[in-house]
């Protein structure tokens, strides 16, 4: 993996990247849409394609217990077995472990834990989640940690800091694939000291990027921002930096102002199967009665196939029908207008405007109904 920096903002952290794994090149900074289960929910790996994904992110938690890693490194590896030509990553399962299984016990060797699928036991260490990963041939790996939720004593925070670092060790020796690039996961909770000794360890043990882990897990906004300020900065300028599992529109918004590269999040697939659609005027929610003779698609002047053929009330029809089409629909406008949200970010960094366009960002989502 190589990543070179080809624009800073001149007026903020906000910077402009490129990443090139063995798959292709990702432009930073960048979306990743969520493919669990080796599939973004309701749309093809060629739609992905035209919509402009140039990097996604596959769940090792998942894709270990259905189909198993072993059966799809035999079928040629994750790109192969689900047809993407392009860059992947893979999350360690760390996430998924603590809040999806049914009982978990961590031990220092790992964490024993019950599928919430059938009930079945297993064991993951964090040598297992990089020989997964590598079974799996993504791009782009990450360390087993411990994710934590929100909130937690100082002195829990302490321990499982300490004990992911253990494991961020472990990880790194445990590797053994020269073209896969193994990414550390800082922890702390909200407690920037815990944070900054976290970053500092990990840098010591030397990953290729870095990365934010438990945040978006119920702690106020301005907790998660302030992780963010205090971090950031300190993270190695040469390497790419992650925000895991955020988020919103205006969080992707804050992290590049702050300096982040990478991104992923379920919110626009997961929205869109529930009628909430994203556009540069607010949420729209599709279900709702005003939209039942609404000739105009979900946002004049949006170029994704949805926009360019439907209506409002078309989709309000599909969606309270229940109709597939619907989630399929909604999915496409949804990923078009968070990959477009990023591609006007990077231009804004490359133009030294971002902060102007910051602005006129959050006017056009609080100026006028939708």
């Amino acid at each position: 993996m190589n990543f070179e920096i080809l624009a800073i903002d001149p007026s903020c952290r906000a910077r402009r990247g490129r990443l090139q794994t063995r798959h292709g090149t990702v432009q930073t900074p960048v979306f990743m849409p969520v493919g669990t289960q080796g599939s973004v929910k309701g749309v093809s790996p060629d739609e992905l394609e035209s919509l402009g994904t140039e990097i996604l992110l596959g769940n090792t938690y998942h894709l270990y217990l259905r189909p198993g890693a072993d059966r799809i490194a035999r079928l040629g590896g994750l790109h192969s077995f689900m047809h993407w030509n392009r860059s992947i990553l893979t999350d360690s399962g760390g996430f998924q472990v603590f809040s999806l299984a049914k009982i978990r016990k961590i031990e220092e060797e790992g964490v024993v834990f019950q599928s919430h699928i059938d009930g079945s036991r297993h064991r993951i260490t964090p040598e297992g989640a990089v020989r997964i990963q590598e079974q799996l041939g993504s791009d782009i790996a990450m360390c087993f940690d411990e994710c934590t939720s929100y909130p937690i004593p100082y002195e829990y925070a302490r321990q499982s800091m300490e004990l992911s670092v253990r494991w961020a060790r472990r990880c790194k020796d445990a590797q053994t694939h020269a073209d896969q690039a193994l990414f550390g996961i800082v922890q702390g909770s909200v407690f920037p000291d815990l944070r900054r000794e976290c970053l500092d360890r990990l840098m010591e043990i030397g990953f290729q990027g870095y990365a934010l882990g438990s945040l978006s897990v119920g702690e106020p906004k301005e907790a998660m921002l302030a992780v963010l300020e205090a971090l950031v900065p300190g993270m190695p300028s040469y390497a790419p930096r992650y925000l895991m599992g955020v988020g919103t529109p205006e969080d992707l918004v804050e992290g590049v102002h702050r300096g982040v590269d990478l991104f992923d999040c379920v919110m626009p697939t997961r929205n869109a199967r529930n009628g909430m659609l994203f556009t540069s005027r607010g949420n729209l929610q599709i279900k709702n009665s005003r939209y039942a003779e609404d000739p105009d698609p979900v946002e004049p002047g949006c170029t994704c196939y949805t926009c360019l053929r439907f209506s409002r009330a078309y989709l309000r029809h599909l969606y309270l029908s229940r109709e597939l089409l619907a989630y399929r629909l909604n999915t496409l406008h949804n990923l078009h207008y968070y990959l477009s949200l990023m591609h006007k970010m990077r231009e804004a960094v490359e133009a030294g405007t971002f902060l102007q366009w910051r602005r006129d960002f959050y006017a056009g989502r609080e100026a006028s109904e939708i």
